[in-house]
């Protein structure tokens, strides 16, 4: 297909899902939309399609032979080709402990079986949606005491090396852009999880709890209740800007003083 001259980019999608039935169902309706899709029933048939050329997107079940979709996640994770595709998780489990372990293995988001496919193909736009987004706004953050690096995936904080999960990343990526102002709960729920997300919102407040003690300062992330959260400017920032107040004052007191040594 060409646009404007342009040919346009073919997203590509892996299903990795042993039910042969759901499987032709996902892949008929997918391609319907316009993704070119490639399907493995075993996590060992995935890890070999997925690694052999990497998707825009990965539709992971979690109870595949063999290997677990867990395993498959915590596999892809590590390693440095597969670390940033997005994953969404496809699971006939009902107990918030198992989506709490896929999420915190990467995954960006969960589906529950059965599913109707309206919903499945949403869930897989926005994703890529925010994924493609965050690509296109991949500068460094660093204002002298937090270093984020969204090309290369990795949260330095005082010097020290943060490993973080990618709904971590995006999180803190995302009050860091932000830096100083509050984003309201209802705000990072959409621009993290999605407006798509129908799970707990606690989920937030566990991100957060998490985001502190990795990081070691739980002032750095303030809690205004019953609205929000906000990044407090660093020392270093901080310290930046009062200088740069002071000098502003300086200058303005020294104007007024040669003023007025002008007009005696």
């Amino acid at each position: 297909m060409v646009a404007d001259g342009k040919p346009s980019r073919i997203r590509s999608i892996v299903i990795v899902e042993d039910d042969e039935d759901i499987a032709d169902s996902i892949r008929y309706n997918l391609e319907r939309e316009g993704f070119r899709v490639r399907v493995a029933s075993t996590g060992e048939d995935g890890l070999n399609l997925i690694l052999d050329r990497s998707p825009s997107l990965i539709l992971l079940d979690l109870n595949l032979p063999y290997m677990s979709g867990f395993e498959m996640c915590r596999r892809l994770r590590a390693e440095a080709a597969t670390a940033r595709v997005p994953i969404l998780m496809l699971t006939a489990r009902t107990g918030e402990s198992d989506k709490v372990l896929g999420l915190n293995l990467g995954a960006d988001d969960y589906i529950t079986k059965p599913f109707g496919m309206l919903e499945l193909v949403a869930r897989v736009n926005a994703i890529l949606r925010r994924t493609e987004g965050r690509a296109n706004a991949s500068h460094v953050f660093d204002d002298g005491v937090l270093r984020i690096d969204p090309e290369t995936f990795r949260v330095l904080y005082k010097g020290k090396d943060i490993r973080l999960t990618r709904k971590e990343f995006a999180l803190i990526l995302e009050l860091a852009r932000n830096q100083g102002k509050v984003l309201s709960r209802e705000m990072l729920l959409d621009r993290v999880w999605g407006m798509n997300y129908y799970g707990d919102s606690r989920t937030l407040d566990v991100h957060i709890r998490r985001l502190r003690q990795k990081i070691g300062d739980p002032a750095l992330i303030e809690t205004l209740t019953g609205i929000g959260y906000r990044l407090v400017a660093s020392d270093s920032s901080r310290g930046a800007e009062e200088q740069k107040s002071r000098g502003a004052g300086e200058n303005e007191a020294g104007e007024q003083g040669s003023r007025g040594a002008g007009e005696l």
